[in-house]
């Protein structure tokens, strides 16, 4: 979560940026609980601000506020405004410029969930078909979406089991099913 890391995309997979430097954060209430929103200031992102992390009480490996962090809600005030239409059901594809981070497999595992459209669910296994990998790059697969540092946004909540059961994440599942109930997605 270093604050110089470049800006390298949005949440709809499009657009770059640079960031200035300074880590901001703020909390917003939601139907999950209170999201933490992290980011840095930004000079091209839309709202001066690429999101760095979005996570969620008792989340594995959320983010929590570190000395020299600002706490700033105007920095979020676009961001904040996505995050309430989706959950309010008016928002489908978010606009949002996110910091670059993660190792290179990573982040080709996150670009393909930014391509999972809203309302449907894909599979790991696709994924791993998606991104070249087979076997058992399967778990290094679900490896990284449980490291995914941009919940909600970036929606690792639409992959599920092959046998469509709901698996692991990080907020817990019952909050993937929330997501996905939100969305209209298919649940078992």
């Amino acid at each position: 979560m270093a604050a110089t890391t470049p800006v390298t995309g949005k949440a709809t997979g499009e657009g770059t940026g640079a960031t200035t430097g300074a880590t901001v954060y703020t909390i917003l209430d939601s139907p999950l609980g209170e999201l933490l929103l992290v980011g840095t200031e930004s000079a091209t992102a839309p709202g001066g601000t690429a999101l760095v992390s979005l996570s969620l009480p008792d989340q594995k490996g959320a983010a929590t506020v570190q000395d020299g962090w600002r706490r700033d809600s105007t920095a979020f005030v676009e961001i904040c405004a996505q995050l309430t239409a989706y959950f309010a059901g008016s928002l489908t594809r978010f606009d949002i410029a996110y910091a670059d981070s993660g190792t290179d497999f990573q982040r080709r595992v996150w670009q393909a969930l930014d391509g999972i459209p809203y309302g449907t669910t894909t599979t790991y296994g696709e994924i791993a078909r998606l991104i070249g990998v087979s076997g058992a790059g399967v778990r290094a697969v679900g490896t990284a979406i449980g490291r995914n540092p941009l919940l909600v946004v970036r929606p690792c909540h639409r992959v599920i089991g092959s046998d469509g059961a709901l698996r692991g994440y990080a907020a817990g599942v019952d909050r993937k099913e929330h997501l996905l109930g939100l969305e209209g997605a298919p649940v078992r």
